[in-house]
């Protein structure tokens, strides 16, 4: 029976992978991103987590916590349209709210010159789904801002539009304006893109550690105050969860991913899916992958065949930094245990596939992270850098291991790789925690409690 159950999940092969395809998995799609309590938060309100430990999924637009939305206008504001982490979150909140009956109406700030199949296809998905699609310029977008009950603008970038269309109209609009924030780079912390940040309903942002880090930047730098501020944890889609829940179609997956990278059924495979760029830490990984591996040769031990897995590659691009990677791993004749992955849609099939997930973004680290979470939705450990909103999601020694960013951590990632790969026991436990952990704070609905305990509080604002 087990056997006729694997069989058919086979041929349902191009049907499930199509079914991965949804804007909550493509978050973590590559285009581009021990529980510290480092960050003081006592200056954010927190959407916390007393409220949102109940199991029970929603089920339904009635048993949603976002239903006080039901036919409010809702114009959500974003810098761009594309397969990258800001606008695809945007996309998945609104389709959240459209399910409980909000009028919903979308304006991309910037949109390419020439046609391009991405917005296109981003564009259609939302008009598929109710999402009305506006130019962000002219009267349309001006009366819209002025009628609707609240404005969300996403990431700093956004803040162009305000000024730019609403011009004079700006204060009559910023009352109502919760500001979506997911940058942790300096390089946005511009007065053109945030000066309105002080008068706007409430500023959202991903993780503790990045609302520090805007609270303080802003002051220091902009000489301004940020409004109050909302850590809003993300949570995993419904559908990547299924998946994740469903034996037999990560077995089929696993079977297939790893029949088309070469690599065997007992392997163990250490993958980064993210973006390929510095920032994300290919380069430091790899050091560490290589390291580990002198590490297992120099005390003799009997494991498993290893494999580094990098997922967002890019070879149409031919970046200075992708050819780097791909040097070092020529020059270092590891080609049979390194894989090139193209930037892909579907995370799942890689997830299923995979022993353990490397985080390891460089800096100030993730804003959040969310491959992260979908990864320990699949019962993986994860080995992270001690930075950004990775210290709000790993569990230190419980659901994977922490090093640190730059060189630093180069030697310490090599160790965990080594530690992962010698102990099976520990592999195993550490998914397991982190699946809980996922189950009791990163999921749908965790995260629709929190943004809802968020809107009302925004909505009142602008009724006053």
């Amino acid at each position: 029976m087990a056997k006729h159950s694997v069989a058919m999940a086979k041929k349902r092969w191009p049907i499930m992978l199509a079914a991965f395809l949804s804007v909550s998995t493509v978050t973590v799609l590559l285009m581009r991103s021990n529980n510290s309590d480092s960050c003081n938060t006592n200056h954010f309100t927190v959407a916390q987590d007393n409220q949102i430990r109940s199991p029970v999924q929603l089920t339904n637009a009635a048993s949603s916590p976002l239903i006080f939305m039901k036919s409010k206008l809702v114009l959500m504001v974003s810098h761009e349209l594309s397969l990258s982490g800001g606008p695809l979150l945007l996309m998945e909140l609104a389709f959240l709210l459209r399910g409980v009956g909000s009028d919903v109406v979308w304006i991309s700030n910037q949109k390419p010159s020439e046609h391009d199949r991405v917005v296109y296809s981003l564009e259609s998905k939302m008009l598929d789904r109710g999402v009305q699609v506006l130019s962000a310029k002219g009267e349309n977008a001006i009366d819209t801002a002025l009628k609707a009950d609240m404005v969300i603008l996403n990431t700093a970038v956004a803040g162009k539009w305000l000024d730019a269309i609403l011009k004079e109209k700006v204060a009559h609009v910023l009352p109502k304006v919760l500001w979506w924030i997911h940058e942790m780079r300096g390089h946005y912390f511009k007065v053109e893109y945030v000066k309105h940040l002080p008068f706007v309903a409430g500023a959202m942002i991903d993780s503790h550690t990045t609302a520090e880090y805007w609270k303080n930047r802003t002051r220091e730098r902009l000489g301004i105050e940020m409004p109050e501020t909302y850590v809003v944890h993300l949570g995993n889609s419904k559908e990547l969860m299924e998946v994740a829940e469903d034996s037999v179609a990560k077995r089929v997956l696993r079977e297939h991913v790893r029949e088309s990278l070469g690599v065997r059924n007992d392997d163990l495979l250490f993958a980064i899916i993210n973006s390929v760029s510095r920032g994300k830490g290919q380069d430091l990984f790899l050091r560490s992958f290589y390291e580990s591996l002198q590490l297992i040769q120099e005390k003799k031990l009997q494991l498993p065949f290893l494999h580094a897995v990098i997922v967002g590659s890019d070879m149409n691009a031919q970046t200075k930094f992708e050819m780097e990677l791909r040097k070092f791993v020529v020059e270092k004749k590891i080609q049979n245990r390194v894989h090139f992955v193209n930037k892909t849609l579907a995370v799942a099939p890689y997830l299923a596939a995979i022993d353990v997930l490397v985080q390891n973004s460089q800096a100030r680290g993730e804003c959040f992270g969310r491959i992260t979470i979908e990864a320990m939705a699949f019962r993986l450990p994860v080995l992270g850098t001690a930075a950004g909103g990775t210290m709000e999601i790993v569990v230190n020694g419980t659901t994977g291991l922490l090093h640190p960013v730059g060189k630093e951590g180069v030697t310490p990632l090599a160790k965990n790789i080594v530690k992962l790969a010698s102990h099976v026991e520990k592999r195993l436990t550490m998914g397991k925690k982190g699946y809980e952990r996922v189950k009791e704070r990163f999921l749908e609905h965790h995260m629709s409690q929190r943004i809802a305990l968020v809107l009302k509080e925004v909505l009142q604002k602008a009724k006053q």
